[in-house]
């Protein structure tokens, strides 16, 4: 699978190391089977002055040893997913996770449910409507350095 992360350098060799805490899926390395929502992603850059860099990676197919979790769309499992990592509490980890993205049109509801406007509920009747942008977190170097292979990379 071909798959996407927009950065400010080139990054031929990705690392668990210069993850931010706090994102949706927890430490890791981000990355979209969307070329589209990568390039949007680089505009933040653009407008701050900044070079936007498209790393184009292949991932095998064929992965074996590492535990995966999918979420398949904005439902509980997911908002609780989110809610703990993005407020640094324990979770479960995967080596590689799937799903939505809380971007502008999600995390508004989110942080009304963070701070406690929305209902867990609530937060879940105004998520069902958003179709999900797709991002993959491979939590994992061991899976970074075994299955994910720098293809080449891109100025925006």
């Amino acid at each position: 699978m071909i798959l996407y992360h927009t950065s400010t350098i080139e990054i031929c060799e990705p690392d668990i190391l210069h993850s931010r805490p706090q994102l949706d899926f927890g430490i890791g390395f981000y990355l979209t089977p969307l070329r589209i929502q990568a390039e949007n992603y680089g505009e933040r850059f653009l407008k701050r002055g900044e070079t936007a860099i498209l790393n184009i990676y292949q991932l095998d197919d064929e992965i074996n040893d590492c535990t995966y979790k999918l979420f398949d769309a904005y439902n509980s499992e997911w908002l609780d997913f989110v809610a703990a990592c993005r407020k640094g509490l324990p979770h479960r980890t995967f080596d590689i996770i799937e799903g939505g993205i809380a971007d502008d049109k999600v995390f508004n509801t989110i942080d009304l449910y963070f701070s406690g406007i929305y209902t867990r509920e609530q937060a879940l009747d105004q998520l069902q409507y958003k179709q999900p942008n797709r991002q993959i977190c491979i939590t994992s170097q061991y899976v970074l350095d075994k299955y994910l292979h720098f293809q080449s990379s891109e100025q925006l």
